[in-house]
């Protein structure tokens, strides 16, 4: 596009005068039907939160191709002036495509009733199994991987039977009870994992953590503070069973978690006996038996060497008298030449 046509595109834009936006003429009439529902809905629309744009694609039903051209100019004007493309996500992706919609739900299916099947107990399969379920539960939704490893503590939150899961970019998502059967296990998942979490803000360490996960103890769990909250809500877990607090998991990392847990050849955590606390905090000290001419020996190597040793001073003094009167030689040549 040349200047002179930039130029003419830029005298045809309208400005919206209650927001101070310009809006690209191409962009107007669908801008105008979304800005206008949002002041009725009593919404923002800039910027839009990826559930306002799905309700008003619910509420304004049209041809897929006449909702794309929505979307098209709704996040226009969103990166136009530098906020995020609110309909990018999945919440609206499924409103658009129902095949999507069928084939993320099957998977999600799979992956919940993987995640249900993971051991809870045990060093360190319980470890892996309460992060991993967590992990498989969250990818059933349809977040991305991405928006995944970068969910921190406090953007999980249980609201009464509903756990709810709230993406950097403000998408949210519900995962509910069944409608038949009224078990969410999606909540009973991610307590399990919050437990472990808070079981280190109290004990540091793997220690504890192993006789915990091999006998459990009750957990009294306060309000994350500010700290907490922003910690990753999940961290990587190395062979020993330590997790860094401040390290999220990479979306790699999780995209080859969750194939491998589909195609059913996820890693399997053998489970390692643990001794009990009793057993690991005592220790007997073993009883040493030292030769009876011991102490004669070393006090007898110590004369030795006194002895020996003794003359050591002169010679070194001889040396320094030497060096020295070197060091008056060399300094006399050197004024000579």
């Amino acid at each position: 596009m040349t200047s002179t046509e930039r130029e003419a595109n830029r005298h045809n834009d309208i400005h919206d005068a209650d927001l101070g936006l310009r809006i690209p003429s191409r962009y107007r009439h669908d801008w105008a039907l979304f800005a206008d529902w949002c002041l009725a809905a009593d919404r923002r629309s800039i910027p839009a939160a990826p559930d306002t744009l799905a309700l008003f694609l619910h509420e304004h039903p049209a041809a897929v191709a006449t909702q794309r051209r929505r979307l098209s100019a709704i996040n226009a004007v969103h990166t136009g002036h530098g906020y995020p493309a609110p309909g990018r996500t999945e919440t609206v992706r499924r409103h658009l495509d129902t095949t999507r919609v069928q084939r993320l739900d099957r998977i999600g299916r799979l992956l919940v009733q993987r995640a249900v099947e993971l051991p809870t107990a045990g060093w360190s399969s319980g470890l892996f199994g309460r992060r991993d379920a967590l992990l498989l539960v969250l990818a059933a939704t349809g977040m991305s991987f991405t928006d995944l490893t970068r969910l921190r503590r406090r953007d999980l939150r249980l609201d009464g039977d509903v756990l709810v899961a709230t993406t950097r970019a403000g998408e949210r998502f519900r995962l509910a009870p069944d409608p038949e059967t009224g078990d969410n296990p999606a909540v009973s998942i991610y307590r399990r994992w919050a437990e472990i979490q808070t079981f280190l803000d109290q004990h540091p360490g793997t220690h504890l953590l192993r006789h915990h996960l091999t006998d459990p103890t009750v957990i009294i769990a306060d309000p994350l503070d500010a700290e907490q909250g922003r910690q990753p809500l999940l961290c990587p877990i190395d062979r020993w069973g330590h997790l860094p607090h401040a390290q999220s998991m990479t979306p790699q990392s999780v995209s080859a978690l969750v194939r491998a847990h589909l195609s059913g050849r996820a890693p399997v955590r053998k489970v390692v006996s643990v001794p009990s606390q009793d057993d690991s905090d005592t220790w007997d000290e073993p009883e040493i038996e030292l030769d009876p001419a011991y102490y004669d020996r070393g006090t007898a190597a110590r004369h030795r060497d006194h002895e020996a040793l003794e003359n050591l001073t002169d010679v070194f003094d001889e040396i320094e008298a030497r060096t020295d009167a070197l060091l008056q030689d060399l300094m006399g040549v050197l004024e000579r030449l």
